[in-house]
């Protein structure tokens, strides 16, 4: 199997094409195709958030006794990603055009902010604390449920 530097960076990715495609979308004010890809935008984001707290931050922190450290500093953020994109249904909702712009490039910002920290941090040190439960690790994530 991959690591998970590399399964969640990929899941990043994924995300982020997604993002791009419903701003897109809301940008041209095709309304219909905006909802629908903020629909799956939003539900690939509560599906990546429901692993990394599910799975790979409690097996973390078994691991390294340290629940206050990075851990604790992604499920904040995460917080406030979770208030953007409910924001970002209402006006998804509500065809504002100017209001969801203005909340997507907000969430832009503070997903980059929070993809290099992951990545760049948080995900290598998974691989070299978790690395022996890695394959099991990862199977548990592409199960879970939002």
């Amino acid at each position: 199997m991959s690591t998970i530097v590399d399964f969640l960076g990929g899941d990043h990715r994924a995300c982020d094409d997604l993002f791009a495609s419903a701003e897109d979308a809301v940008a041209q004010n095709n309304w219909d195709s905006a909802r629908s890809l903020f629909e799956r935008f939003q539900a690939a984001m509560a599906h990546h958030l429901a692993m990394e707290e599910k799975v790979l931050f409690p097996a973390f922190e078994a691991r390294t006794g340290n629940s206050m450290g990075p851990t604790q500093v992604m499920r904040m953020e995460h917080e406030q990603i979770r208030g953007l994109l409910q924001e970002m249904a209402n006006a998804v909702a509500d065809a504002n055009h100017g209001r969801y712009l203005g909340l997507s490039e907000t969430l832009n910002m503070l997903m980059q902010q929070h993809n290099l920290k992951e990545e760049n941090m948080l995900y290598p040190m998974s691989d070299q604390v978790l690395g022996g439960e890695r394959d099991d690790l990862i199977r548990a994530m592409e199960a879970v449920s939002p």
